[in-house]
């Protein structure tokens, strides 16, 4: 209730409470109000419990300051996935993080994060990124999907040949999204 009737006090008491549900909507009740500060935001990125790891993640779209880096090498699957995304929701901002999101869009055991990530690297458009999403374009459907769709701020000739590839590939959402995006 705090975060829609702007009782920033008692949303701002509870991010320390014992109950990790209870720290995670207090954050996001903050965030409602526009008063989360990226203090606020860093101490939920280092929260024991992923529940809260995960809602920090949304809340740092917003303070760029905050690194999330770190994130994306968490052990659990969900907050690597929400990571990347909010990483990608930051677009140009989320430029230091490239070496980390190709990281795990080439090695990450979980195909959600790898899809996240290959995304999170389209999103930002930095050419470092280019050679995972290419990668990822034989990786799982879902995972080729999101990397085709990726391509759209990249130009060259291996992007051709990928989107060229795709069109053929036998999940029709990438032939689809190959044909979106093609020439």
């Amino acid at each position: 209730m705090a975060g829609h009737t702007g009782d920033e006090e008692t949303a701002r008491g509870l991010l320390h409470d014992a109950e990790p549900r209870v720290r995670a909507t207090a954050l996001a009740a903050l965030g409602r109000m526009g008063a989360a500060t990226a203090a606020d935001v860093a101490g939920a990125v280092a929260d024991p419990e992923a529940e809260v790891r995960r809602r920090a993640c949304e809340a740092a779209i917003g303070h760029p300051t905050v690194d999330l880096r770190p994130l994306l090498a968490d052990a659990d699957p969900t907050v690597v996935e929400v990571a990347a995304w909010a990483l990608g929701e930051r677009g140009g901002d989320g430029s230091d993080a490239v070496d980390a999101l190709v990281a795990v869009a080439g090695a990450h055991a979980d195909a959600l994060c790898r899809e996240a990530a290959v995304a999170a690297l389209g999103a930002i458009g930095d050419e470092r990124g280019l050679p995972a999403i290419l990668a990822a374009t034989s990786d799982k459907p879902a995972v080729r999907r999101r990397a085709v769709i990726a391509l759209a701020p990249f130009d060259g000739p291996e992007v051709d040949a990928a989107l060229l590839r795709a069109r053929s590939d036998r999940d029709w959402q990438v032939r689809q999204a190959a044909e979106d995006l093609g020439p």
